[in-house]
């Protein structure tokens, strides 16, 4: 794994990008990093396709529960998960926290996890390029990726992220509780036997406990940059 100690931005290289073949970036880390604002910006930058693989788990969970089809029955959360269709998955609706909760349950289901790995590494395939999101990216989803990265925050930082994102929404919210549900979500990320949560060993870390949003930005920015020089 790689750290980021800063440095001045390289020239723009879209121009030099191969049409006729694509470009992934996978970026993994634990929940409220800010990997989500990162990666859509990043997909913005470089006119890529962008997929927040969470929201995968997510739609599988509301279908089943639209449905009223049971949270425990892996044969039939897997044929769900194999009719997700991932154009115009939408973040508000799949961000509740119902479904978030349905979510998790159906995501330690390893026959889901596959048939949703399947659907993502076809969306990695598209053309000029992708930016994928999520747990398992670079290790599992995308292992040849040529840009990997790990985006994390103490457990602190993304909890007060998070309060403040509902304090935003809402008229109360609990921290000390927040705090919690970030370390339970991080324990069963990093300790799932399927796909647990954790850096590729070839990933560039980026800490934004004390880094900005922008700053992150340019410290990815170089790093995309230059693995395009590479593969242009």
């Amino acid at each position: 794994m790689h750290g980021f100690a800063g440095g001045p931005l390289s020239p723009q290289i879209q121009d030099e990008r191969m049409t006729t073949k694509t470009f992934t970036i996978a970026i993994d880390g634990p929940a409220a990093a800010g990997k989500g604002t990162l990666s859509r910006r990043i997909a913005e930058q470089y006119g890529f396709h962008h997929l927040d693989t969470g929201l995968t788990y997510r739609a599988t969970a509301k279908a089943l529960l639209d449905a009223g089809l049971p949270l425990n029955d892996e044969v039939v959360a897997e044929k769900i998960a194999r009719e997700v269709e991932l154009a115009g998955l939408d973040r508000d609706i799949l961000s509740k926290h119902e479904i978030g909760e349905a979510a998790s349950k159906i995501a330690v289901m390893p026959t889901v996890r596959r048939a949703l790995v399947e659907a993502q590494r076809r969306f990695a395939a598209k053309t000029p390029g992708t930016v994928l999101d999520g747990r398992d990216i670079g290790t599992v989803v995308c292992p040849d990726a040529p840009v990997k990265l790990y985006v994390t925050a103490s457990a602190e930082v993304r909890a007060r992220r998070r309060y403040d994102e509902i304090l935003g929404k809402e008229a109360t919210a609990d921290f000390d509780a927040i705090f919690e549900d970030v370390k339970r979500r991080d324990e069963r990320d990093m300790g799932r036997a399927d796909s647990p949560l954790k850096p590729a060993d070839d990933a560039h870390l980026l800490d934004t406990s004390e880094m900005s949003i922008e700053a992150a930005f340019q410290a990815a920015q170089s790093i995309i940059d230059a693995a395009l020089s590479r593969n242009a």
